[in-house]
């Protein structure tokens, strides 16, 4: 069995029947990142059905029709990546993918989706390789960016999942497109995109779901601090301050069923130190009404000996 390292001591390889047990407990770990977007981990709830899940896998590799993969990291599975359409007539397959928190802020799935478009590309002569992606699954969008993908367009309330239709964007890379630089921006940039997206995801409470504000602690350096710039004058917090209000609201049933998300992004790298600047949306119902709403942040990072952190946050609603 091959197994194809991607750097961070993280390994690619074949994910098989044989891994249903390992794979049930990664799923269980993964499910509160994965469902909110794709019904992935609804389909492996026990060991019976994770094996079901990874054994129509191997029936469909036999048949050159799909394919699933494992990013293992230290032992353990923290993700994988997947061929979920692989069509040699048409010369057209589409590549997926999923990851659990521990897997976050490495760049593994772009590595390993890097591998994947390698094979398909020079070893089985496809022409065009497809990712699509939920419209507000920013995570995902920004990895088909990272692998130089094109976005083609938006399929209108294409897909339903949890009673809500989603928007779905089709992104494509062709044989022909050069592929992005592999560098050391590229993997800081992956670092800061998966902690604005752990800083944004610590206040989702949907589904049921609870709130894991603690998350800031772990983005921010202790000493950071967070500004609100709206009305008259800034508020500034340090993280004690921001996130116990933030935590009791999303627990005692004042705000349920929020979230909020990254729509827009630029981001400049300086060495060590780098900014971005955000525009996110938000949603949920606050005092049992629902509302929606938007906003801009502007936040500053240092990289540290523990990697990349937040110094510093400002952000304005809309």
């Amino acid at each position: 069995m091959f197994a194809l390292p991607l750097g961070d001591n993280a390994q690619l390889r074949s994910l098989e029947p044989w891994h249903a047990q390992e794979f049930l407990a990664h799923t269980d770990r993964a499910r509160p990142h994965v469902d909110p977007w794709i019904p992935w981990a609804t389909f492996s709830t026990d060991l019976a059905s994770a094996t079901a899940v990874l054994q129509r896998y191997a029936d469909q590799q036999a048949g050159d029709t799909r394919r699933i993969y494992g990013i293992w990291r230290e032992g353990t599975l923290v993700g994988g990546v997947m061929f979920t359409h692989f069509d040699t007539a048409s010369g057209v397959c589409e590549i997926g993918c999923w990851l659990e928190a521990d897997g976050e802020g490495r760049g593994l799935v772009t590595r390993a989706c890097r591998v994947l478009i390698d094979w398909a590309f020079r070893e089985r002569g496809m022409s065009r390789i497809e990712w699509w992606v939920a419209a507000r699954n920013t995570r995902s969008i920004e990895v088909a960016r990272r692998l130089g993908m094109t976005r083609d367009g938006v399929l209108r309330q294409r897909s339903a999942y949890r009673e809500m239709r989603h928007d779905i964007e089709i992104w494509s890379l062709l044989a022909d497109d050069t592929p992005p630089a592999d560098d050391g921006v590229t993997d800081a940039k992956a670092q800061l995109d998966a902690l604005m997206r752990a800083f944004l995801g610590a206040f989702t409470n949907t589904g049921g779901s609870p709130a894991n504000v603690d998350v800031v602690r772990e983005v921010f350096i202790p000493q950071g601090r967070i500004i609100k710039n709206i009305g008259a004058e800034p508020v500034i917090y340090d993280l004690d301050a921001f996130i116990e209000p933030r935590r009791k609201i999303l627990t005692d049933g004042t705000l349920t069923e929020f979230s909020e998300w990254e729509v827009a992004e630029r981001t400049e790298i300086f060495g060590s130190i780098a900014h971005r600047f955000s525009e996110y949306r938000k949603s949920g119902f606050l005092d049992g009404e629902w509302f929606e709403g938007s906003g801009r942040k502007t936040t500053q990072f240092v990289n540290t000996p523990a990697g990349w952190r937040m110094s510093s946050m400002a952000w304005d609603d809309v």
